[in-house]
């Protein structure tokens, strides 16, 4: 990740959750873990090479974890960790936040898929 400018523990958790794809990886784990292939379709305007730079900046800062199953065939998993698992409250709560403001504003809310 870039460099913090204040060193503020606020802008570094948004430099983790910048961009589009963070926040709702997050969302599709919550359910549970995930392979690679179901998080594409989750997700289908990710490209593979964004998805796995995302997944990777996730796992190195504690939010997810990458688990290999020992089955034949062998594959891989994704699951968020107990650190995930806070954030992801988080996350609902920011989103039940903007569903309030938006109902009070009047403004649709894009809740297909929930």
């Amino acid at each position: 990740m870039k460099d913090t400018v204040s060193r503020c523990p606020i802008e570094e958790a948004m430099q983790l959750l910048s961009g589009r794809w963070p926040g709702l990886l997050i969302y599709y784990l919550k359910e549970r873990p995930k392979r690679f292939g179901d998080l594409r379709r989750d997700n289908p305007t990710v490209s593979s090479r964004i998805l796995t730079l995302e997944l990777r900046k996730l796992e190195a800062a504690g939010v997810i974890e990458r688990v290999e199953v020992a089955i034949f065939p062998k594959h891989v998993t994704y699951e968020l960790t107990a650190a995930g698992r806070e954030l992801a409250t988080l996350l609902d709560a920011i989103g039940a936040w903007w569903e309030g403001q938006a109902r009070s504003m009047g403004a649709p809310l894009a809740t297909a898929g929930r």
